[in-house]
């Protein structure tokens, strides 16, 4: 019954589309209608035509949008390059900056070391030239010691100066008496050896560093050893 119902509708519908047809001919005429649907033809090529150019621009549009993307893509990439290698140079710049400021430190220290090693080698020579004037002076004394303290004098290793005493020993005038002389780093006298030992060596010797009088000095050791030989 549905079946038969549905094909009576769709015979009806047949029949109204034809009956507006035959009214829409015979009110309008068929020369209109021809117009009109060459008119709707020609707008349907045309929004055809649009469409189709539309559709293409579109595309155009998303070729160069997805180029733009990818040249902001390429410029974001440039620039993060660019900051990286700013960060690398500016690394670079600090690094040659500390290595600039050690080696300027560096030159100071070697100056510093320079100025010195100078001063000490000024000093040392300052010492040295006191010491061979003392040493010279004391050679220049030696005849005088000789003759009248029975005294002899030997230069020794280390620019020392050995003193020899005679006849200070009735039992025994050629028994030696000894001691040796230095100059030491301060340029001050040092008595380094003597034989036999004397208690009051000390004694004497801060005495001439005090006084720089070398011939008493000389004298008191000798009387020092001329005493020891009664004992």
């Amino acid at each position: 019954m549905a079946s038969i119902k549905a094909d009576d509708e769709i015979i009806l519908f047949e029949k109204e589309i034809k009956e507006f047809w035959t009214e829409l001919k015979s009110v309008y005429g068929t020369e209109q209608i021809n117009q009109t649907l060459s008119l709707r033809d020609s707008c349907k090529e045309s929004i055809k035509a649009l469409s189709e150019k539309w559709s293409i621009k579109l595309k155009e549009g998303d070729q160069m949008i997805d180029k733009i993307k990818e040249y902001r893509d390429g410029i974001l990439q440039q620039s993060q390059r660019i900051s990286e290698n700013q960060e690398h140079l500016t690394e670079i710049k600090s690094n040659l900056n500390h290595e600039e400021q050690q080696k300027q430190d560096l030159t100071d220290s070697i100056q510093e070391l320079k100025e010195e090693l100078m001063k000490k080698k000024e000093i040392i020579s300052s010492k040295n030239k006191a010491a061979k004037e003392k040493v010279e002076r004391l050679c220049k004394s030696k005849v005088l010691f000789e003759e009248r303290l029975g005294l002899e004098i030997r230069r020794i290793h280390n620019e020392q100066l050995q003193f020899i005493f005679r006849h200070i020993d009735h039992k025994d005038p050629d028994k030696p008496y000894v001691f040796t002389l230095a100059i030491n780093e301060q340029g001050d006298y040092e008595v380094t050896s003597c034989t036999p030992p004397l208690d009051c060596i000390a004694e004497f010797q801060l005495k001439v560093r005090e006084t720089n009088n070398f011939s008493a000095f000389v004298a008191n050791i000798r009387k020092a050893f001329a005493a020891l030989s009664y004992k």
